[in-house]
C-alpha cells in the first residue's frame, strides 16, 4: 500500500458564475503546484467539498485526475452520514482516486467506539482512507487511542492532523502506527517537526515555501509562513474565500465565486 510524504495541497474548487466546475482553472491551478507536490488533494474543507453538488464534486475529481500527470489524486469525502461517505467513496473509486479523505460524521457527541465503527464501514468499499483528524466541520476530534484502532484496519494511508495541538501531532509521529502524519495548520509547522508532510491551505498559494519549511524548518520560515497567512487571511473563518480572491488576482483561475 502507497504510503505519502511531502506537500499536499488541498485544492480550491474553481467554479465559474454559472455554478459549473472551470477546467482551465483547474488544469492551471494544478500546473502551479505540481513541481512542489507530491498528491493533490480536491474536495476536501478548502475545496469547499461540503457544500459541492453531485456533479461539482465529480467534476472536480475528474478535472484533477485528468490534469494531475500520474500524480496520485485523494479525494476528500465530506458528509455527514456514514451511509453519503460510503456511497461518495465508491464513486470517487470508481473516477480513480488514490485514496479518499474522511472525516467523523458530522454529528456531535458520538462516541469514539462510533468514529472506529464509521471507518470500519469505509474499509468495506476497498479503497485507501487518509484520516482527517479535524473538528470545525464534524463537531468531532478523534482520540489517540481510536485513531490507532483505525490504523488496525489496515486500509490507512495517512492521517491529515488538525486537531490544533502541537502535541498531539508529536504523540501520533512518535508513536509511529505505519501511518504517514500531515500537519494541518500553517502555525504548527515549526512545532510539528519529524511529520511526513503539511496538508495546508497556503499550499495553493505558496507551495514553495511550504516545501522549504517542510525540508528545514527554522523559527524564521515559520514567522514567513505567519506573515503569508495574515496577508492571505488563511487563519480567518473564509479562507477559502481569501484564497480564491488572491488565485483569480493573479490570474491563476477566473472567478473568485463560492459555493
Amino acid at each position: 500500500m502507497k504510503m505519502y510524504s511531502g506537500i499536499i495541497p488541498p485544492l480550491v474548487t474553481p467554479v465559474d458564475y454559472n455554478g459549473n466546475i472551470c477546467e482551465q482553472s483547474v488544469k492551471n491551478l494544478v500546473d502551479f503546484v505540481r513541481p512542489y507536490s507530491t498528491a493533490l488533494m480536491p474536495t476536501l474543507s478548502s475545496g469547499e467539498g461540503w457544500a459541492l453538488n453531485n456533479k461539482q464534486w465529480e467534476d472536480m475529481i475528474r478535472f484533477t485526475i485528468k490534469h494531475s500527470l500520474g500524480m496520485s489524486v485523494l479525494a476528500g469525502v465530506e458528509y455527514k452520514t456514514t451511509e453519503k461517505v460510503v456511497e461518495k467513496a465508491r464513486k470517487a473509486q470508481i473516477l480513480g482516486v488514490d485514496a479518499v479523505v474522511v472525516t467523523t460524521p458530522f454529528e456531535k457527541d458520538i462516541s469514539q467506539d462510533e468514529i472506529y465503527q464509521h471507518f470500519q464501514l469505509i474499509k468495506k468499499v476497498g479503497v485507501s482512507v487518509f484520516i482527517y483528524n479535524e473538528k470545525a466541520i464534524s463537531g468531532n476530534s478523534i482520540e489517540y487511542e481510536t485513531i490507532a484502532r483505525i490504523c488496525k484496519l489496515g486500509n490507512i494511508v495517512g492521517i491529515k492532523e488538525a486537531s490544533g495541538s502541537a502535541d498531539f501531532t508529536k504523540k501520533l509521529v512518535d508513536f509511529r502506527l505505519g501511518v504517514s502524519v500531515f500537519q494541518g495548520w500553517e502555525h504548527l509547522c515549526y512545532q510539528s517537526k519529524g511529520v511526513d508532510g503539511y496538508i495546508v491551505p497556503l499550499a495553493n498559494l505558496e507551495p514553495r515555501v511550504c516545501l522549504e519549511m517542510l525540508k528545514d524548518p527554522t523559527v524564521e520560515k515559520q514567522n514567513e509562513i505567519d506573515s503569508l497567512c495574515k496577508r492571505y487571511n488563511i487563519l480567518g473563518d473564509d479562507w477559502y474565500v481569501s484564497l480564491k480572491k488572491e488565485l483569480q488576482r493573479r490570474g491563476t483561475i477566473t472567478t473568485e465565486r463560492v459555493i
